[in-house]
């Protein structure tokens, strides 16, 4: 057996055939193309709609650093300020959510499983709820409820590696069942946080919060969720075959020279840091990590390096769209995307699940 103990080398050494390229050529650039458009949409569309030409002039200057009249001020502002950020953030937690539900269900081994089954979420909530009810991190102003979440779904991944971490290490069947424990107790600990709260509206903001929005979206808040996705998408891409390895059982990763532990601590690590960066900007978002794995899967097979060749895609244009709908449908009020997976969410997994010869994995 290869043991592999250096954490660049912990999801084993790639073989022949991670090395040949996938025939994924048409599909990632159809998405690609996707995305575009729906980025420039999700720019232009809106409770006050920005015409196309002006919307690709605002970003030309705003990116050539061009000049506007004053009566563009406010239209600039609004495609260069307001959207595109959220736009962009959009594009990005949808894309980590997908990924990392991909790598969630490989290092569970679960077909239920989705980014916040490991209670990451939840304690994010209490950070989160910590902030609304006590003022905790006011000196950071719109980046207070953001960091606390962070800061939550840290000290929530260490709690659960902590009461999950057992004699032969981290095991699929002890991590689900801690971080669903543990997600329970971090609910409880939110929900007196809330009830005990002298502010009447921190119960409206905090639920708000957990349903997901992206309605505080700043360009201070792009640049570390996007490179955590970043990061985790080349690493999880670039090691895919060992997640296929780890899918199989233990018995058959150590056979084929993998450490199996080794690999799933630092998975956990890996997907708890970035569903950590995620949840900070986004709040919990449903769905989206648990449903697009099996969508991908039925369009390019089992294997996960074509699985993650697509899946950042699909996230990026689903959540993207989902965005605009919260956005426009009762403008000028505004739904969480929580809501709106979940609509869309159940049926397609419903679906998926009914579908003649689908298996978690495979086709």
């Amino acid at each position: 057996m290869v043991n592999v103990p250096e954490p660049l080398r912990l999801f084993a050494e790639p073989d022949d055939e991670t090395s040949r390229p996938l025939r994924l050529t048409g599909p990632v650039l159809l998405l690609s193309a996707a995305l575009v458009l729906s980025l420039i949409a999700g720019i232009a569309l809106g409770p006050s709609t920005v015409a196309l030409a002006d919307v690709l002039r605002y970003l030309g200057k705003a990116i050539t650093g061009g000049t506007i009249t004053g009566d563009e001020v406010t239209g600039y502002s609004i495609v260069w300020q307001v959207r595109t950020p959220r736009v962009l953030l959009a594009a990005v937690v949808g894309a980590g959510l997908a990924v990392v539900g991909v790598a969630v269900q490989a290092l569970v081994r679960n077909a239920l499983a989705d980014p916040f089954v490991l209670g990451i979420s939840s304690g994010a909530s209490v950070g989160a709820a910590a902030v609304v009810v006590f003022g905790l991190f006011a000196g950071l102003g719109v980046l207070a409820l953001s960091t606390a979440a962070f800061l939550g779904a840290l000290g929530a991944t260490a709690l659960v590696y902590l009461a999950a971490r057992g004699k032969f290490g981290l095991t699929p069947l002890r991590l689900v069942l801690t971080g669903v424990a543990l997600t329970y107790a971090f609910q409880a600990v939110m929900s007196v946080l809330v009830y005990l709260s002298p502010n009447g509206q921190a119960a409206q903001t905090v639920l708000f919060w957990l349903l997901g929005s992206l309605g505080s979206a700043t360009w201070a808040s792009l640049p570390l969720a996007a490179l955590g996705v970043a990061v985790a998408v080349v690493v999880l891409l670039r090691y895919g075959t060992a997640l296929d390895v780890l899918s199989m059982g233990d018995e058959t990763a150590m056979s084929l020279g993998t450490d199996a532990a080794a690999l799933r601590r630092w998975l956990f690590l890996l997907t708890a840091v970035v569903t950590g960066l995620l949840v900070a900007v986004s709040g919990s978002i449903g769905f989206v990590g648990l449903v697009l794995p099996h969508v991908v899967r039925m369009i390019a097979g089992s294997g996960h390096r074509r699985v993650l060749a697509l899946a950042p895609l699909v996230g990026a244009v689903f959540l993207v769209w989902v965005d605009l709908l919260a956005r426009t449908l009762v403008a000028p009020e505004e739904l969480p995307l929580g809501v709106i997976t979940a609509l869309i969410g159940v049926p397609v997994f419903l679906v998926v699940m009914r579908r003649r010869g689908y298996t978690f994995g495979g086709r």
